[in-house]
Formats: structure tokens, sequence, C-alpha cells
């Protein structure tokens, strides 16, 4: 049986503030018991999201399908997967999801609930830094899908921990994350003032994967 639409925008919710309570939660953790070694924090809160994006995957993508991300369902929406006004519902809850789910993190670790983040993350490699990781993003969630639709969940947190690393910006690569990341003044958060540049990077890299991978798509020719 097909989850009707409450149950397929309760999942995305549950499932992007389960997620956020992961980043924020485990950037707090890491940074406290690391004594001041932010490559410790920064491992620690890697292989933290993306064991947790393989198991939130699993669980919610049966569900939902799992997008957890705007551009995730704005490429969708464009592969005419889901209607505009289910990408707009997705989006929205996604979105309020991730600033509840930071709002669980900072309970949890008795921090205030309300913050604004301090932490400048600006210039042209940072956003240069979040097109490269939204367009892996894209490029591994419709390649496995393609490839191997089983093994997109393991694809997914592989990319995600690794791309944490391999990116100057630590690989945001979700618009509803950069908001929500936005309301932490912690280890993971990102001011404000830096969230409107990621945002346009995490479309502008969606949409060019989209377009690589429906041309990869396409009618084959002669080899």
């Amino acid at each position: 049986m097909t989850p009707d639409a409450a149950r397929r925008l309760a999942a995305e919710a549950l499932g992007t503030g389960l997620l956020l309570a992961v980043v924020v939660g485990s950037g707090i953790m890491g940074e406290r018991l690391s004594a001041g070694n932010a490559a410790v924090a920064l491992l620690a809160n890697s292989v933290a999201t993306g064991a947790a994006l393989i198991v939130l995957i699993t669980v919610f993508a049966p569900i939902s399908g799992a997008h957890f991300n705007p551009v995730v369902t704005l490429v969708g929406w464009l592969r005419r997967e889901l209607s505009w006004r289910a990408a707009l519902a997705y989006a929205a809850v996604q979105t309020v999801g991730a600033i509840l789910g930071v709002f669980a993190a900072h309970a949890m670790f008795a921090e205030p609930i309300l913050q604004v983040s301090t932490k400048l993350r600006d210039g042209p490699a940072q956003a240069f830094s979040e097109f490269v990781a939204t367009f892996g993003l894209l490029a591994t969630i419709l390649g496995a899908q393609r490839a191997r639709p089983e093994f997109t969940p393991i694809a997914v947190g592989l990319y995600i921990a690794a791309a944490y690393w391999f990116t100057a910006s630590t690989s945001f690569a979700n618009p509803a994350v950069t908001a929500a990341r936005a309301l932490s003044n912690t280890f993971a958060g990102i001011a404000p003032n830096s969230a409107p540049l990621f945002v346009a990077a995490q479309v502008a890299g969606a949409l060019a994967a989209a377009a690589v991978f429906g041309w990869f798509a396409g009618p084959r020719g002669r080899a």
C-alpha cells in the first residue's frame, strides 16, 4: 500500500529532524571531547552523519523516498516523480523538521534552544565547494538509483562522510540543513549572512547534476 500524503510528509519531517539532531549533536559532542582538535571533531561529525544517513534513508525511503533535502525534491519534481504541490510541501516540512532537529540537539546538550550562528563561511571557494558537494550528492543518488537502487542509502552515507573532508565547506549540500544550521552557534553552525550563497550554490549544483544525468540516461548512440 502506498503511504498517503500525511504519512509521506511526516516521514520527511521526522527523517530530516533526526538527521539534523545527528549533525548538530555529533558536532557538539565531537567539539567537547576533542580538546580543541578540530580534525578529531570533524571526524566524529562526519562518521556520525554518514552512518545516520544510511539508517535514516533505509528506514524512511519506503514511506516518502527519504529526500530530507529540498534540492533532492526539486530534482524529483523535474523528473516528474512528484507534483509541484507535493514538492513544495516536502520542502516546507523538511525545513521545519530540520529546525526542530537542531532544537532537539541543543536540548540534549543543555545548550540554549534558540541560537543564531556567528560562524562565517563566505567566499567563492566556499560557494564552489557547495556546488561540487551538491552535484556529487545528486550524482550519487541518481547513479545509484539507476544501477543499484538497494545500495543508495550506503552510497549516500559514504559520499557525505567523504565530502565532509574533500570540500572546504564540509558539504552542507542541502538548503534545509543550511537554514537550520544558521540557528546553531555550535561546531556545525553557519552565520545567516553566509547561508544565501550556500543555498544558491546548492541549487546550481543539483540542477547541473540533473542535467548531466538526464543526458547520461538519454538514448544510446552507436559506440
